[in-house]
């Protein structure tokens, strides 16, 4: 499946389970099973949003985009993160009016019946959406996925709650554990908020895949090759790695060319899908460019420490020359 369908999937997962959480705490009037619906709900408008995110981050090139548009995922990474971020508020504010009005709660073994169903179908869903989000590369996939596990964890919550109050007959255990998963929810907001913004900056790519690269590499290097300046960003499904080649100067640009080539495929064979832009560079240029840079920048340090000495020089100082005095004449001048 791609990741577009897997979305559409969350989508009707979505509507059936916040059915089935609604009718749950209309039997019970548990704040609990209230705030497990809310984060139904969360998820419908995460799955919605994702999808119209992941559909522009599959457009091709344009005018206006010309390296394309795959950093759309990342606004749906951010905004999964915000509606996590409310609804963990909205359940901490239920759970907290709940504990300062305790209401008895009714019919609780439906309730949790219900409650259990949909937890199996977004765990099952939750699941198999993570798998996919790693083999696909789609941080979109990823925070619904992980989303919809944010509210297995709120419907366990719940259950453990309720099978509580059934046992002990303490009512506020409800709202009590209604808060704690509003928190745990909370941390699983930040760390998408984090992802995204990371993904917007151009983050390197993960070690493993440097690794990778760096294997590539050093199995072409060679006395007259070297590669350096490696740099990998990645930006929505797709990675990237620039470097700079250097081969001899005697080289035609046809060998320079075959021998780039040659390097990309490697590349592409190591992480499939890479984008690699290599320049290529006689072996001494990046030598006598830095040679002269270092030159360059000693230079402009000495210029600005004799400015600087003169400055500091005041004007009336023994010895110093004053523009309203003319010089002294020298010994055996009239």
């Amino acid at each position: 499946m791609q990741v577009q369908q897997y979305l559409k999937l969350s989508v009707l997962v979505a509507v059936l389970t916040i059915a089935l959480k609604t009718a749950a705490w209309w039997w019970t009037g548990s704040v609990g099973l209230l705030s497990d619906a809310l984060e139904s709900g969360v998820n419908l408008a995460g799955a919605l949003f994702g999808l119209a995110m992941v559909t522009i981050a599959r457009r091709p090139p344009d005018e206006d985009h010309p390296f394309g548009h795959h950093k759309a995922e990342y606004f749906s990474s951010a905004f999964e993160g915000a509606l996590i971020l409310v609804a963990a508020l909205g359940i901490g504010w239920a759970a907290i009016e709940r504990l300062r009005t305790p209401q008895p709660l009714e019919a609780l073994g439906v309730g949790m019946v219900l409650s259990l169903v949909s937890t199996a179908i977004n765990g099952a869903l939750a699941w198999k959406m993570l798998r996919a989000a790693r083999e696909h590369r789609s941080i979109a996939l990823e925070a619904d996925a992980r989303h919809l596990f944010t509210d297995v964890w709120t419907s366990v919550g719940v259950v453990a709650g309720l099978v509580g109050v059934l046992l002990t007959g303490w009512t506020w255990l409800d709202p009590v554990l209604a808060i704690l998963v509003a928190l745990n929810i909370l941390r699983e907001a930040m760390h998408l908020m984090w992802r995204s913004t990371a993904g917007l900056m151009d983050m390197a790519l993960e070690p493993e895949d440097q690794q990778a690269i760096s294997a590539v590499l050093k199995g072409f290097a060679s006395p007259e090759l070297r590669f350096d300046h490696v740099a990998t960003r990645v930006a929505g499904q797709r990675r990237y790695v620039d470097f700079h080649l250097h081969v001899p100067a005697r080289w035609t640009l046809g060998e320079a060319a075959k021998l780039r080539g040659e390097v990309e495929q490697a590349l592409m064979r190591a992480l499939p899908g890479i984008r690699a832009s290599i320049q290529l560079l006689p072996v001494n240029v990046e030598t006598r460019f830095a040679e002269q840079a270092a030159q360059e920048a000693q230079v402009q340090v000495q210029v600005q420490v004799q400015a600087q000495a003169q400055e500091d020089t005041p004007e009336d100082a023994p010895g110093a020359p004053s523009p309203h005095t003319p010089p002294t004449p020298k010994e055996g001048q009239a």
